[in-house]
């Protein structure tokens, strides 16, 4: 132990500090998900029955003409009952067409919000004309299986569920930050059925989420909807689960730098949720889903800042001549070397060195999104980037 914890009391305690970093980075993608899983498979689960119900499919747009025809399209052809299915295109002020689009489908209901506010302003403005019992949001390049729905609907039968949250996928063949980002999903998604079992599942998905209608709370402008109302729920007794059979596709970004963004974005927003809905950290309100708030979103949010102090407390050890970290110290600056080499050079055709780069991507987005928070930046709009009108990419499996 003396290896790795010096006598010095001062090297003792950055060692010490060395450590907790350590930890904190690896939680989320190591020590929470054995947890997890261990602590899920002592649950029972309770099957979902599959009553049908009235249901409003919510899809929010601004600037969707390469893709809400194919998304009418396909939410039209969704296997529920048509009398049972009210379907509302939220336009946050399109300019491109997407209205008229839209105006050329009778059964869909269209409004429009004028000046653009943003997604959470237009379901608070449109939400007195939602009729069913269950909303369903989704985005409008997300292409649902034609059972999606009543998948998702069916959990309701449970009078303690308040969300449910569908399987979004991503599209393969696009590129290295595509693969990249399937790779990180995939793992995302174990995590969200692993905490279904257990609770609930750690907020809901924007491209395919399913509330109860009476437990809508109105959103502020720079609210993100599937965050903040799950939250919200399960402050209030309610639970959230993951349908692994509810499936809907997506491009993900076309790009490291739109992905980069997205992150930020996702992140700043996420964590200014979690700061308007305090109690959903506090374990004696939501027991065991306060653990689970903070470790698998809460400390992955600020991973940067911990990986930062990882290498500067290991270089201090390292440069007092202390053998381990050294090798240690080494072995990060190595990681990062990489990594940056994965984006810049021909090593990014190695898989390993890609993810690497991606996971520090998206860790460093991650810190933006928390400095951005704490100064006051918030994110109320964006512009959706659509390299096409469709790819014609298989999906995942």
């Amino acid at each position: 132990m003396q290896f790795f914890f010096p006598e010095s009391p001062i090297h003792l305690a950055i060692a010490i500090g060395f450590w907790i970093c350590v930890v904190g980075v690896i939680m989320p993608y190591l020590i929470y998900p054995i947890c997890l899983f261990v602590l899920s498979r002592l649950r029972r689960v309770r099957e979902a029955s599959g009553t049908s119900r009235p249901v409003t499919f919510v899809i929010s747009a601004y600037n969707e003409a390469t893709v809400i025809r194919e998304k009418i399209e396909n939410t039209l052809a969704l296997e529920y009952p048509k009398d049972f299915l009210q379907i509302v295109v939220i336009s946050d002020e399109s300019d491109d067409g997407t209205d008229e689009i839209v105006a050329q489908f009778p059964s869909v209901e269209l409004f429009r919000q004028s000046p653009r506010q943003g997604k959470s302003s237009g379901i608070n403005a449109s939400f007195g004309q939602f009729r069913g019992e269950i909303v369903v949001f989704s985005d409008a390049n997300a292409i649902y299986h034609p059972d999606a729905v009543s998948h998702l609907v069916r959990h309701f039968d449970d009078e303690r569920v308040g969300y449910v949250a569908g399987r979004q996928m991503y599209r393969q063949g696009g590129g290295a930050a595509q693969e990249s980002e399937n790779a990180f999903w995939d793992f995302e998604l174990l995590l969200k059925a692993w905490e279904s079992r257990l609770s609930s599942v750690v907020g809901g998905d924007g491209a395919i989420m399913a509330i109860r209608r009476e437990l809508f709370t109105p959103l502020k402008v720079d609210d993100i909807n599937d965050f903040v109302l799950p939250l919200r729920m399960v402050v209030a007794g309610f639970q959230g689960r993951f349908e692994p059979d509810a499936v809907c596709y997506e491009e993900a970004a076309p790009s490291f730098r739109g992905e980069f963004r997205r992150k930020v974005r996702i992140v700043n927003r996420s964590l200014r949720a979690v700061s308007r809905v305090p109690q959903a950290l506090n374990p004696f309100v939501v027991g065991i889903f306060a653990a689970q708030l903070f470790c698998h979103k809460v400390v992955r949010w600020f991973a940067v800042f911990l990986m930062l102090g990882a290498l500067v407390n290991s270089g201090v050890l390292a440069f007092a001549g202390l053998p381990a970290y050294v090798c240690l110290f080494a072995a990060q600056l190595c990681s990062y070397v990489v990594a940056l080499a994965a984006r810049w050079t021909p090593l990014g055709n190695w898989k390993p060195a890609m993810l690497l780069y991606y996971f520090c991507m998206a860790n460093i987005a991650g810190g933006l999104g928390v400095l951005n928070f704490f100064v006051g930046r918030k994110f109320v709009v964006w512009t959706p980037q659509r390299d096409t009108v469709a790819t014609g990419a298989e999906p995942t499996a």
